[in-house]
């Protein structure tokens, strides 16, 4: 409250006269400002103007335009008759391809015997769980199919099969080689196997063993 009292009295001193802080002259120049712009200011619409009266237009400002436009025309001469083709094509008529004959003059197709077809037979390679061979005991012997002159030896390559036709060539395929041998005797005589190798099949094979490999017939 102290100084608010203060700030009163600093703009209203007790004798009732204005002080020497009041900025009277910074107020009245503001009203001599204000009164001067409101003299200058002239009320109007902002982009307007006062239209004008409708005037005749001068003929002279035109000129005339020929839009006349000059063309040529073209004429194809007449062809000469005597030089057109032969096989002229009459309006009507239909473009065909020249034949030799009327189609009843056309020989008939000679009846030929045909061979008969024959089946293509791919062999693929098949498995065989239970191969093995044999040999000893055998030496000397010429076989079933009497395709061993001399009687079997230890460097003989063939197999034994029961029912294969004697002399069938049938390849082996073992742990990347491959032999092409035929059958050459018969067997084998345990159950459930299928191929006999001799030993110069097995040797060649390096399947001296009773074991798996694959095979095809022919």
């Amino acid at each position: 409250m102290p100084g608010v009292l203060r700030r009163c009295a600093r703009f209203m001193p007790i004798s009732g006269k204005v002080g020497p802080d009041v900025r009277l002259p910074r107020v009245v120049a503001r009203a001599a400002l204000i009164a001067a712009l409101a003299s200058i200011v002239v009320p109007a619409v902002a982009g307007s103007r006062i239209p004008s009266a409708p005037q005749a237009l001068d003929p002279a400002a035109f000129h005339q335009v020929d839009l006349a436009r000059t063309q040529t025309s073209m004429t194809t001469l007449a062809l000469d008759p005597a030089n057109r083709s032969a096989g002229t094509l009459a309006v009507d008529g239909l473009l065909r391809e020249p034949q030799a004959g009327t189609p009843s003059a056309v020989a008939p197709r000679p009846v030929v015997t045909l061979p008969a077809a024959k089946a293509i037979v791919v062999e693929t390679w098949k498995f065989d769980p239970n191969i093995s061979w044999y040999g000893p005991g055998f030496y000397g012997h010429n076989g079933a199919c009497g395709m061993m002159p001399g009687g079997m030896t230890k460097e003989t390559i063939g197999v034994a099969h029961r029912t294969l036709p004697c002399g069938t060539k049938v390849t082996f395929k073992y742990n990347g080689k491959v032999v092409v041998t035929r059958v050459i005797d018969r067997g084998p005589y345990v159950a459930g196997r299928i191929f006999d190798m001799t030993h110069g099949l097995c040797a060649a094979l390096n399947h001296c063993f009773t074991g798996t490999i694959w095979y095809r017939i022919g």
